[in-house]
């Protein structure tokens, strides 16, 4: 039985204005708890067919501020979802379209939270995609047909993510990844699907 449906929409410009609306009210209500904040996934990536659902990673100095953020995030109307298998990377869910619940009963585009280690692996596997993707134009275009003709295939989003798994590897080992260090995020994110 297929798990989800694999739905892929044109580059959207507009996704990188959400992610700044976001990213505004991540910087007002977490200040100091956080080190920073990355768009990453494929809406961070101007040109690229993606699933309509902004992926952004908090970043901490250590796991010492992870609660700090527990807690604030909860305040906005975030629960937390642990590491879900993923060392370093810690997983929220807005439990509802208001979420990040400001007071204004806005409705916020669709999103995925995390929280990451600051230089762990978790991190930099997302950065160094996203800006891989972002800096060829040619990897861009091999990897949008990649998505797409895997979602014409499959409804099944584990299937979908596992024939994305060696073309990304590939990406990772160009970029100063060792082969062991990919082997780890992709055992890591087999365990958790």
């Amino acid at each position: 039985m297929d798990k989800h449906t694999i739905a892929l929409a044109a580059y959207d410009s507009d996704w990188a204005h959400q992610f700044e609306a976001l990213k505004n009210v991540y910087v007002l209500y977490l200040k100091d708890s956080i080190k920073g904040i990355e768009h990453v996934g494929s809406t961070a990536v101007p040109y690229l067919v993606a699933k309509p659902v902004l992926d952004i990673d908090l970043i901490i100095a250590s796991e010492a501020k992870l609660q700090e953020v527990i807690e604030v995030l909860a305040t906005l109307g975030y629960e937390f979802r642990g590491n879900q298998g993923i060392k370093d990377r810690y997983a929220f869910r807005a439990n509802g379209s208001t979420t990040p619940n400001i007071g204004t009963d806005r409705i916020w585009p669709k999103h995925h939270l995390y929280c990451c280690i600051e230089n762990s692996a978790s991190l930099n596997n997302h950065i160094t995609l996203r800006d891989a993707l972002r800096n060829d134009p040619k990897l861009r275009e091999a990897y949008g047909q990649l998505k797409k003709e895997l979602a014409s295939r499959t409804n099944d989003i584990d299937v979908y993510i596992e024939g994305k798994s060696d073309f990304i590897a590939n990406i990772l080992l160009q970029n100063g990844f060792t082969a062991t260090e990919v082997d780890d995020i992709f055992n890591q994110n087999l365990k958790k699907t």
